[in-house]
């Protein structure tokens, strides 16, 4: 499997890391990589990806141009580009996404819409 640095690339490059033992509440906007491996409650939108780590427990809206998760969220997601969802996800919302990978064991309860995929990417067939 892939680790976390290959997940969200090159760690260098990350702006923003929300570590395990940090809880946020809040508003958060953003335009670079953020990795959430704590807690946070509220709304979570960058235009760069974002990784909800294992442990993470997030209740917020989010909107990102990719996104992987591996934690607990609550809330709807919207993203631009691909959304992975690992095995041990817990998601409770509806999500929004070009494209879709759900690893066996993860849970998700919400809807699905599928929309155009992000620039420089397939096009979908009709």
């Amino acid at each position: 499997m892939f680790n976390k640095e290959e997940r969200v690339g090159n760690l260098r490059e990350v702006e923003t890391i929300i570590g395990p033992s940090v809880k946020v509440k809040g508003e958060f906007n953003g335009n670079g990589n953020i990795i959430v491996e704590g807690m946070f409650e509220g709304s979570l939108k960058t235009t760069n990806s974002l990784y909800i780590g294992d442990k993470a427990s997030v209740t917020a809206n989010m909107e990102a141009k990719e996104v992987t998760i591996g934690g607990v969220v609550i809330g709807n997601i919207k993203v631009q580009g691909h959304l992975e969802i690992t095995s041990t996800a817990k998601i409770s919302g509806d999500i929004e996404s070009a494209s879709l990978s759900i690893a066996k064991g993860a849970f998700l309860n919400g809807k699905c819409v599928m929309t155009k995929q992000a620039e420089g990417s397939q096009k979908i067939i009709k």
